[in-house]
């Protein structure tokens, strides 16, 4: 039935050019379409040639998928108009595009001669690896050149980045950052109707009028298609109208009927956008036609008269029937325009679904997570001079090389931030309560006095914005270390991650980056203050996105090196880098006794030696040449196993090595294997949930695939909420649980 439609469609428009006549004036290119009307006939004309091949390219990608040589049927058929955006809209104003946007797509390729859209898009279609946007990898609209990074968008989680790359575009140019983009730059995100409703959707509207109302420019052009329904569910009439219309900050424009209409609204909220340096919301009326996808039978959820009444709205049809009663183009040169883009589309199709495919892991992988080592550790051990220094903080250095102090855990992170500011100016540290306050452990202490709001400002309280945001900073040539308050906060937020920073370089096929180092404050065993939410042991979502690096220091001095190593590799490689910070470590002083300060450390100055900065899979070792059994662990867990491997030699006679992981994705697997063959037993001291929330599970089966010929044991914390008070150590790893564990994985239980 969606296949029959398809044709109904098509012989719709062929039926009306046929049987229409000409207009008695023929209008000149440079001529109004109508009076009042900014849109001319010789643009109406080329506007028309580009919804004509993408509505063609829709066709011959479900023509391809019933012989199985394309994978991808979600066509732009009914949102043709969003061509008009496309043409009005400059090579420099970055779109942030849904996955309806086709039309769009093929003005904007005017741009650019070189690129061939009716080819690029069905390489993407046919999964080709010849595809110059994803390498084979997706369909999504993207191109380097012409300034649209490809999006997924399925669940409009794209629009947060769009705030972000809009505020990115004046804070770029205020810090002497190159963006790529002209002060006047505005960015287009486009989403469906049925995505507006999305959480994530609410945040990008709702963090770029928060920031409008802070005085932070972020001119940024919604688009909402809106073709009354979502799959299957209908849009409530005048749900986004009403949901939207009336807001003093965020202007709303109704774009509707004739195509001449249509290119009117679009060119004022554009020029709205330039000139308010704000958000604007462009209501833009469409049409779905066929179903959702090629999958999707229509005729399941909507009556035929209903199926029919879309048809009759077809947007290429009322195009067609302006630009003939206006005297814009006869019939017969319509016809000539589709049927030469059905040509089109139809070539490209069969020369796309011949081209080669992917053939290898390694292939596919290449461009999720690229890796130079010798790049990074360049960056990372480059040394800061004293009078780099100097020039932030006047006579008051943080760290003197003559007189390194000792310091905790917060100390020595806040000591690395302004390190990291002054060697790089891109950089920008952002979140809740970082500024003026410092952080709620005081890690980013004195770092806005010293480097001004530019660099270091609070955000609006909600980590989808915070993630997001970092995201178009990135891409307007910034390097983001946004913090994340409480790893419990990350989880309403985390696809800003796995979905989108991560999966970037993957889909674009390296051609796009958004480094960034993201701080997360976590873990539990605070003393004095809890609960759930500020004791949150689970790292497992983040150790499953594919990409992502993930450090965890325990000690200051490592932690210095570590951020080092972190900062280098989002600059060098593109790399997305979550750091998460034990928070009872903080302000630890002590190892064994009260006042053994045993937990303290001296700076690590960044002097240029190799010694400086970890990279990751560095993994710490203590004690290593006791043999009897390895102790795996990181984070609190380090500081516990230490004290557990004293108690286990004077107590038992049981001497253990203890391995740091430092860094949990990936694991160092092959350190760990390393160190094991030296040890006649393995324990895992993981503080994380027992229901492979931590790390545990990966190590001990990782062992036990290479034969590892000894016992393996492992301690966890129990698979539940961490309460609040002293009922968190019942459920929480502890000492005597790393003691009995290494008895048990020496033999002596």
């Amino acid at each position: 039935m969606s296949t029959n439609r398809v044709a109904v469609v098509e012989s719709q428009l062929d039926l009306f050019l046929s049987q229409a006549q000409p207009a008695a004036k023929v209008l000149g290119a440079e001529d109004c379409l109508r009076p009042g009307s900014r849109l001319t006939a010789g643009v109406a004309f080329d506007l028309f040639a580009d919804m004509a091949l993408s509505r063609a390219l829709d066709v011959a990608a479900r023509e391809l998928k019933k012989t199985n040589r394309s994978f991808y049927t979600i066509s732009s058929a009914g949102h043709e108009v969003n061509v008009v955006l496309g043409s009005l809209l400059r090579p420099t104003d970055p779109c942030f595009l849904h996955y309806r946007s086709g039309a769009l797509m093929m003005a904007r390729s005017r741009h650019s001669p070189d690129f061939d859209p009716a080819l690029e898009t069905m390489l993407g279609v046919c999964a080709s690896s010849d595809d110059l946007t994803s390498g084979g990898r997706h369909k999504v609209w993207g191109s380097k050149e012409l300034w649209v990074p490809p999006q997924t968008s399925t669940i409009a989680s794209h629009l947060p980045k769009a705030v972000g790359a809009a505020f990115g575009i004046g804070r770029a140019k205020r810090m002497g950052i190159e963006s790529g983009v002209p002060a006047s730059t505005v960015v287009c995100c486009t989403f469906g109707d049925a995505s507006f409703n999305h959480a994530t959707a609410q945040t990008g509207l709702n963090s770029s009028r928060y920031a409008g109302r802070h005085g932070r420019p972020a001119p940024v052009l919604w688009v909402c298609e809106d073709n009354g329904i979502g799959i299957s569910t209908a849009t409530p009439k005048g749900w986004i109208r009403d949901s939207i219309d009336g807001r003093s900050d965020m202007p709303y424009i109704e774009a509707a009927g004739e195509l001449d209409e249509i290119y009117e609204a679009a060119a004022v909220a554009i020029a709205t956008c330039r000139r308010r340096r704000g958000p604007v919301f462009l209501h833009m009326k469409t049409v779905r036609l066929w179903g959702h996808a090629g999958s999707d039978i229509e005729t399941g959820y909507r009556e035929l008269s209903e199926i029919e009444k879309n048809e009759a709205r077809d947007p290429l049809l009322a195009a067609a029937r302006l630009l003939i009663s206006t005297g814009a183009a006869t019939p017969m040169q319509l016809t000539e325009i589709v049927d030469q883009a059905r040509r089109r589309a139809k070539e490209a199709g069969e020369d796309a679904a011949s081209r080669p495919k992917l053939t290898s892991r390694e292939d596919v992988m290449k461009s999720l997570a690229p890796w130079d080592e010798a790049q990074v550790r360049y960056a990372a051990t480059a040394p800061i001079e004293p009078a780099e220094r100097k020039e932030i903080f006047g006579t008051h250095l943080p760290e003197k090389a003559t007189t390194p102090a000792r310091r905790t855990l917060a100390a020595m992170i806040n000591a690395t931030l302004q390190d990291e500011l002054i060697k790089s100016p891109e950089t920008v540290l952002f979140g809740e309560d970082v500024g003026r306050k410092g952080g709620v452990y005081g890690v980013t202490s004195g770092l806005q006095e010293h480097f001004g709001p530019r660099r270091c400002f609070d955000t609006v309280l909600d980590e989808t914005s915070i993630l997001g945001i970092s995201q178009g900073l990135a891409l307007m040539g910034l390097l983001p270390m946004p913090e994340i308050q409480y790893l419990a906060y990350l989880h309403n937020a985390i696809d800003q991650l796995r979905g989108e920073a991560c999966s970037l370089q993957f889909f674009s096929n390296d051609q796009f980056r958004n480094p960034m180092v993201v701080r997360i404050q976590g873990f539990g065993y605070q003393k004095g203050f809890g609960g759930h939410f500020h004791n949150d042991p689970s790292i497992g979502a983040l150790r499953e996105i594919p990409g992502l690096i993930l450090a965890v220091p325990a000690r200051g001095d490592d932690a210095v090196k570590m951020l080092r190593g972190a900062v280098a590799a989002a600059k060098t490689c593109g790399r997305i880098v979550v750091m998460v910070e034990p928070i009872a470590l903080y302000h630890e002083r002590d190892l064994y006794e009260t006042g053994d300060g045993g937990w303290l450390s001296d700076y690590p100055l960044a002097d240029g030696s190799e010694d400086c900065a970890l990279l990751p899979g560095e993994v710490g070792v203590y004690h290593p040449y006791h043999r009897d059994v390895l102790i795996v662990s990181y984070g609190n867990g380090l500081r516990m196993s230490l004290r557990a491997a004293k108690h286990l030699e004077e107590e038992h006679g049981l001497r253990a090595r203890v391995l740091d992981l430092r860094w949990l994705n990936p694991l160092p697997f092959d350190a760990i294997r390393l160190h094991a063959e030296e040890c006649c037993g393995v324990l895992v001291a993981d503080e994380c949930r027992a229901s492979g929330a931590g790390i545990a599970d990966a190590v001990i089966s990782n062992l036990a695939e290479n034969d590892y010929r000894y016992p393996l044991r492992s301690v966890r914390s129990a698979d539940t909420y961490v309460p609040l008070g002293p009922a968190a150590d019942l459920v929480l790893m502890s000492e005597e649980d790393i003691i009995e564990g290494a008895l048990s994985a020496a033999g002596r239980r």
